[in-house]
């Protein structure tokens, strides 16, 4: 019985992992694909946040227009915001997980400029 009980246990720390380590892993993914968006100096204000909302949707991430804001210079782009992502960390008990999202992009400087 004592086997079974440490057997249940070490299932749901694994469990508890692999759901924290996923969600990571997307918002690694989010954050780099909003970096390249970023980093495209062709596109205005308007265009890259509807491009990061874009991706959002796409990374399954629940991104308010008004959780992030954009800063943009000549060749420099920062997006700064933060959400929450539910994850079921035991079964039956979901935590909302909070990250943030500070992507700071130079956009590379084009032969014709």
């Amino acid at each position: 019985m004592k086997a079974i009980l440490k057997l249940v246990v070490v299932v749901l720390i694994a469990n508890a992992f692999w759901r924290i380590g996923s969600a990571y892993t997307t918002c690694f993914r989010f954050k780099d694909a909003v970096r390249i968006a970023a980093a495209d100096p062709g596109k205005s204000e308007d265009d890259l946040r509807q491009k990061i909302l874009e991706l959002a949707s796409t990374y399954d991430v629940r991104l308010p227009d008004e959780a992030f804001t954009i800063h943009r210079e000549v060749r420099h782009t920062v997006v700064e915001g933060s959400y929450t992502m539910p994850i079921a960390v035991l079964p039956g008990f979901v935590y909302q997980w909070p990250f943030n999202m500070d992507v700071d992009a130079l956009s590379p400087i084009r032969p014709d400029q």
